[in-house]
């Protein structure tokens, strides 16, 4: 017994010295650092507010200024009208609410004549003073979608006062040392419905954010086109003595494969050696999970990977016209994307999609960390994708109901009601 113990514990320890002298040989990606953090800081990066039209149009009161009460420990009513507290302050917090018709809820509820002077304005407002919101809320998101809103969203009339709360309730509540308050919005591009979205993150204080406004996907000055906010950003970047900028993409599993295409996005032409340097230069980070689905994987991509169907959301798109197919999935999910990228580092020597990953919530209630809160809160959210979907369901009826089914798998861990999900798909 003696003796094959001491050949066992020989065996081990040849193994190890094995394993201490073999050497890589191969030609590093990149050179491993020593210099890792010693302190890590917890924060969420993509919080919506009142801000965000669709958060206000769904019920959301709370603005800036609640979240970043809530988030450094204060207890705040939800717009439900529930008292909440989070369980551990954060150190640092990003609001990136929609950079399109960028607090228009507020002025369109106040009777401002920047939306009361135009008709269809004049008769939100008088649907709201008659309590009916849902209808006002079906009526603006379905304009929305059909290009019919009168108002440029791109315009500094448009843009500017709830942009300067924004900035304003950033500087209140950031405190040097203690907690950071980042100035942010997000670019929500939705060209046919296919999800190009980033977050534009400032490492900069008011000095300078106070000077620019949220680049928007549409109106006279705005563009769907991720090239066209590098444009802005660049611009932001050179006429702001030192201020710096980046862009953080989301949620490629609801883009039908266009989030890690091998083309551009307005030109459909193959990547040349300017574009993948922009593209490195402005993203360096990618949202790689949060409220709407996790981007990293798919089962199909990854079949011998048992978590690569965690959290899938592999339905449609963002607006529901479109059905995923398997073509669609390299383009849309980020381990896919990294695989790309490295043939793109040995053709031009930069690596478009070089970037960390980020979790993050994408809450659209001002709030986090209260699961059951925020799930019940975006029933409403639920609803609306639901109804986007409604006219698909003929065709796409298995999918609707696979996605339908996940849904009421949550809901039920929550003790909710089943009925949110059972109307439109008979589950």
């Amino acid at each position: 017994m003696k003796n094959q113990i001491t050949l066992l514990c020989l065996i081990l320890f040849t193994a190890i010295i094995f394993a201490q002298e073999k050497k890589f040989e191969g030609q590093r990606y990149k050179e491993p650092s020593n210099a890792n953090p010693n302190e890590v800081y917890f924060g969420d990066p993509h919080i919506h507010t009142r801000i965000s039209v669709d958060a206000a149009l769904w019920g959301n009161t709370l603005g800036p200024a609640d979240t970043y009460r809530f988030v450094r420990g204060e207890e705040v009513t939800s717009f439900k009208g529930w008292k909440v507290k989070i369980g551990r302050p954060l150190d640092w917090t990003i609001i990136s609410d929609h950079s399109d018709f960028y607090g228009f809820y507020q002025r369109m509820a106040a009777g401002d004549s920047y939306v009361t002077d135009e008709p269809l304005g004049a008769h939100y407002y008088d649907l709201m003073q008659k309590g009916e919101t849902r209808q006002v809320t079906d009526e603006f998101v379905k304009a929305f979608g059909d290009g019919e809103l009168p108002w440029d969203p791109s315009l500094e009339d448009a843009l500017r006062p709830g942009w300067k709360e924004t900035v304003e309730a950033a500087e209140a509540a950031n405190d040097p040392g203690d907690f950071t308050a980042f100035i942010a919005y997000e670019w929500t591009s939705n060209p046919g419905g296919d999800n190009l979205h980033r977050v534009v993150l400032y490492r900069d204080n008011a000095d300078k954010t106070k000077n620019v406004l949220p680049y928007t996907t549409s109106g006279s000055n705005g563009s769907p086109d991720p090239e066209d906010l590098w444009t802005a950003l660049e611009a932001y970047e050179k006429n702001s003595n030192g201020g710096q900028v980046m862009a953080i993409p989301h949620n490629g599993n609801w883009s039908s494969g266009i989030m890690f295409d091998n083309v551009t996005y307005t030109t459909k032409k193959p990547f040349d050696k300017n574009y993948v340097e922009r593209r490195n230069r402005w993203e360096p980070l990618y949202e790689n999970t949060q409220i709407k689905g996790d981007g990293e994987a798919h089962p199909i991509l990854s079949p011998d990977d048992e978590f690569a169907d965690y959290e899938t959301w592999d339905v449609g798109n963002l607006s529901f016209s479109r059905a995923v197919t398997t073509e669609m999935l390299e383009g849309s999910y980020s381990r896919s994307g990294l695989k790309r990228g490295l043939k793109y580092q040995e053709k031009f020597g930069t690596n478009p999609f070089q970037f960390g990953l980020v979790g993050a919530g994408d809450s659209h209630t001002s709030l986090l960390d209260k699961r059951k809160i925020t799930i019940g809160e975006n029933m409403h959210h639920l609803n609306l994708m639901l109804n986007a979907g409604k006219h698909l369901l003929g065709k796409m009826k298995k999918d609707y109901k696979r996605a339908g089914q996940r849904w009421l798998q949550v809901l039920q861990e929550f003790g909710l009601l089943k009925i949110h999900v059972q109307h439109y798909l008979m589950l």
